[in-house]
């Protein structure tokens, strides 16, 4: 991620409708099935997810309801950093709804209870050709929330979302 995000202009909204709650929306130029199996396959997460400059060298994904996401992101050569995750499904309604319970995680998928675990719901939503995604994570408190924003997590959902919109371009 950027080390100074003051002149970062963000593509995503961002906003915090309640204490627990971190609301993300953003709007693709792509038909909802299409968005939908970029966010689902793990051979397409691994082409966009994570922050500009990450890679996505582990990806696992046993899409079901009690399933996991493994992911594991490398930062560029200059950081030297891996950030892991392990996301559990707990809803899924192709291609509109996913749900998921997401816990930063160590190299071996071992959750770190040591950060916020966050409840996703995602909707994607077609209007005129175009797909509206809609991300709501529910954190245990507003003070758990608060942390993951101050550790500048929404700065890089949007340049991964950056990275899906590239990603869904060279699609179409």
């Amino acid at each position: 991620m950027m080390d100074n995000m003051d002149n970062y202009e963000m593509r995503t909204i961002v906003t915090t409708p309640n204490p627990t709650e971190l609301y993300l929306e953003r709007t693709f130029d792509a038909k909802r099935e299409l968005v939908w199996k970029a966010y689902t396959n793990a051979e397409m997460l691994k082409k966009w997810w994570g922050p500009e400059g990450w890679t996505l060298p582990v990806c696992e994904v046993d899409f079901r309801v009690g399933g996991e996401w493994f992911y594991c992101m490398q930062s560029p050569p200059e950081m030297d950093m891996t950030s892991c995750g392990v996301a559990v499904y707990t809803e899924i309604s192709e291609p509109e709804r996913l749900g998921y319970e997401d816990k930063f995680a160590d190299e071996d998928g071992n959750a770190n209870e040591e950060l916020p675990v966050s409840k996703t719901l995602v909707i994607l939503e077609e209007v005129d050709g175009k797909t509206i995604l809609k991300s709501t994570s529910t954190y245990e408190t507003q003070a758990l929330r608060d942390q993951i924003v101050e550790m500048g997590v929404t700065y890089g959902i949007d340049q991964t979302f950056n990275r899906l919109e590239d990603f869904l371009k060279e699609l179409k």
